[in-house]
């Protein structure tokens, strides 16, 4: 009997040394995936699930963050710099059309992740924005920053948010030190957006589609849009106008179009038109310093010079920008870029949970990739 005992006890101490190192092998592997994706993952669940950061912020010490004035062309420029222990690379970020400015909910909750998980992140306010209104000089503030942000890590990116996205990538095309580009709900060409939030519809290598437009974005269009009109008082009564319709959609406002001249008149009726054949004539009849805005405020042909990757994503329920002009800019990027369209997602952020599993679970993989590519950025 001790003849067969003898091989027994040899493959069974065999067998537990192969499941041991088994076991001691998965939990190095385990160890360094938590390493290697832990921040992504952590950084991933936060954006997918604005509610689990919380929980999600208790493994992680929350970044001292500083108010500092940045000297841009000897204006001041306002921002909110957050400063991890151990930076491993620098974030600019770029808000969109919001009256909060840099210190809106959803971008503090980002600058917040971002810097617990090693990016020293610099929120800067940009008053034409917060004002609904691109006046070009956000651009020339972006490089300001930019160069700031330079000045204290080698490793340089910039994220745009809406419509902060295209002066961010304008700004990026001219700063040869930055490694990585990123574009959240951003557009390509303003003529494109025009149409899209007039008329609901948007098109893309021959494919049409048709949306729901909100009314509210046709007066952020006017607001955008009427800082161009060089006659003083036409531009001064569609700022009122716009003001008016943003606070309250169903106001009259009949008294202050009646005050419009030509110029005025045709940026007005080109927020009011509906109909998709009329965009191109409306567009034409505008004033020479509204289309030439336009064009300056593209980003569409600036992108192929952008020294960096860029990274692409868009909500496909998106009712302010399409997602078509994310695709476009891709398609300028070529093969430096990641687009992710993310089904599950409006403007710039995630809709409630309860929607298709599938289409979660592939926008959950995909958000993961971006975030992965935003914190090393390689």
């Amino acid at each position: 009997m001790g003849l067969f005992q003898q091989p027994a006890r040899t493959v069974l101490r065999r067998t537990l040394y192969l499941v041991g190192g088994a076991l001691i092998a998965g939990f190095i592997v385990a160890a360094g995936l938590v390493i290697r994706f832990g921040s992504t993952l952590a950084l991933s669940l936060t954006l997918a699930l604005p509610n689990a950061e919380p929980w999600v912020a208790s493994f992680f010490a929350d970044p001292p963050v500083e108010q500092i004035t940045i000297n841009s062309q000897g204006r001041p420029l306002h921002a909110d710099l957050y400063r991890p222990a151990t930076p491993r690379a620098a974030l600019l970020l770029v808000h969109g059309l919001s009256r909060a400015g840099r210190r809106h909910p959803d971008l503090v909750r980002l600058a917040r992740s971002l810097a617990r998980h090693g990016e020293l992140v610099l929120v800067p306010e940009f008053e034409g924005l917060t004002a609904f209104r691109l006046t070009g000089r956000e651009v020339e503030e972006i490089r300001g920053a930019l160069d700031h942000l330079a000045g204290l890590h080698s490793r340089v990116g910039i994220a745009g948010f809406s419509f902060g996205a295209g002066p961010a990538l304008l700004a990026a095309a001219d700063s040869p030190n930055v490694r990585l580009a990123a574009s959240f709900g951003g557009y390509a060409d303003l003529r494109n957006v025009v149409a899209f939030i007039t008329t609901g519809v948007h098109n893309f290598r021959g494919t049409r589609y048709v949306q729901r437009q909100e009314e509210y974005n046709r007066w952020k269009l006017l607001s955008l849009l009427a800082v161009y009109v060089e006659h003083a008082r036409d531009r001064q009564l569609l700022q009122q106008l716009a003001e008016r319709k943003l606070a309250d959609p169903a106001e009259n406002t009949s008294n202050l179009e009646a005050g419009l001249g030509g110029a005025g008149r045709s940026l007005l009726n080109l927020a009011l038109n509906r109909r998709e054949e009329a965009v191109a004539p409306l567009l034409a009849a505008l004033p020479p310093t509204v289309r030439e805005a336009l064009d300056s405020l593209s980003p569409l042909s600036r992108v192929p010079r952008i020294s960096g990757r860029l990274l692409i994503a868009h909500g496909a329920g998106d009712d302010s920008i399409p997602f078509t002009e994310s695709m476009r800019l891709a398609e300028a990027a070529s093969e430096r870029s990641r687009v992710v369209i993310l089904q599950t997602f409006h403007h710039t952020g995630p809709r409630p949970f309860f929607e298709s599993a599938r289409l979660r679970a592939r926008d959950g993989w995909n958000l993961m990739l971006l975030v992965d590519d935003l914190l090393v950025m390689r």
